[in-house]
């Protein structure tokens, strides 16, 4: 398994750029997204990862907001949900620029991902995203059922 703190990911809507040349849409990955992408290749590989594991994989991720300045002043006021309405990426969205950063780093391609699981934190100081990654072994095949034989002809369009 593999677990690192990375830092807060770029916001999906500055992540990708569309550019229209000659009316043809192409959309591309914008400078703030490669330098996170190699923020996030540095740490990983600092963090162990020599290769990316091959396979299928699972993903673990939990994404903490800043904490804001009047942090204490919220939680008199509203108790345990004083985070609520701290401004914080959606999870979805910050899977989407997580996995593209993570592809051809931690794991081969997104392809391989077969279980994620996110959630959001309390903030307790500096953004950041703490990601767990582990492979998962591929499940054996069922063992010959034993189901009765049915007869050819039932099933061939040719009548044979």
């Amino acid at each position: 398994m593999l677990t690192v703190t990375l830092p807060y990911p770029v916001s999906a809507n500055r992540y990708w750029r569309v550019r229209v040349v000659k009316g043809v849409a192409m959309t591309y990955v914008s400078a703030e997204a490669k330098s996170y992408k190699a923020d996030v290749a540095t740490i990983v590989r600092a963090a162990g990862a020599r290769a990316p594991l091959a396979g299928r994989i699972a993903i673990d991720y939990t994404l903490f907001p800043k904490r804001p300045q009047d942090w204490q002043r919220r939680a008199r006021k509203l108790g345990d949900a004083w985070h609520d309405d701290v401004m914080c990426l959606d999870l979805d969205n910050a899977q989407k620029v997580l996995l593209d950063a993570l592809k051809g780093v931690a794991f081969e391609d997104d392809k391989w991902v077969r279980r994620i699981s996110a959630s959001r934190a309390e903030p307790d100081g500096e953004a950041r995203i703490v990601v767990r990654i582990s492979q998962i072994g591929t499940p054996q095949p069922q063992a010959a059922l034993d189901l009765p034989a049915v007869a050819p002809s039932l099933f061939d369009p040719l009548g044979g």
